[in-house]
């Protein structure tokens, strides 16, 4: 149960009473509301935590598929070199025997 600032002071702030040998009613309310601002900042740092591990996989999954594509474009550029230079050796032949 997650309770609000105003919430815990209305609860500590209600009678102010004397106590023997301790610290006054204003300390422990001002030590309740610090206890509830660590507990939402730890919930919100549990969450960044795994959005950084949701991204991670993600970069990863990434660098896996720009690999991937960069051996394809490697195969895809050695073959448009081997038909180039093929169209190039026929056209070759098509002028000695055919040319002017």
């Amino acid at each position: 149960m997650v309770m609000e600032k105003e919430e815990i002071n209305k609860i500590f702030n209600k009678k102010p009473r004397k106590r023997r040998g301790r610290k006054p009613v204003e300390i422990e309310s001002k030590v309740a509301v610090q206890a509830n601002e660590i507990k939402h900042i730890q919930d919100d740092m549990d969450e960044m935590k795994s959005d950084i591990e949701e991204i991670k996989k993600s970069l990863a999954d990434i660098h896996k598929v720009l690999s991937e594509a960069k051996g394809g474009w490697k195969t895809l550029m050695w073959a448009a070199g081997a038909g180039s230079a093929v169209t190039a050796f026929i056209i070759m032949i098509q002028q000695i025997f055919w040319g002017k």
